[in-house]
């Protein structure tokens, strides 16, 4: 089983990342999908999740409006969409991945990427 994230980076204040998430090793259709985030010193928070079928989301308020989270099962890949970043969305994002769906516990996950730099910053 493998989740590579990649996209991630260095931005300026008000611009925009699309970060993506290759899945391999397992039935991905069948699987919710989140993305967390983990800045020094703080716990890790999920940002967004979307289910395996119906495309249902869930945004952090923090994020609402400002990120899309969007999947496609024929690829295997999921994306977050980042505009209008801020200094405060510095951190290093992760996929997870989790069956019978989503869940606001990083514990619940049964599979998670390496993890991708964001950083925002003039």
């Amino acid at each position: 089983v493998q989740l590579v994230e990649s996209g991630g980076g260095l931005v300026q204040p008000g611009g925009s990342l699309r970060l993506s998430c290759a899945a391999s090793g397992f039935t991905f259709s069948t699987y919710a999908m989140s993305w967390y985030r983990q800045a020094p010193g703080k716990e890790r928070e999920l940002v967004a999740a979307i289910t395996s079928v119906g495309g249902g989301t869930h945004y952090a308020d923090s994020v609402k409006g400002r990120f899309t989270i969007s999947r496609d099962n024929a690829k295997n890949t999921v994306y977050l969409q980042m505009n209008s970043l801020k200094p405060e969305d510095t951190a290093v994002y992760y996929c997870a991945a989790k069956l019978h769906g989503t869940a606001n516990n990083p514990g619940a996950y049964d599979y998670w990427g390496q993890g991708t730099q964001v950083t925002v910053s003039s």
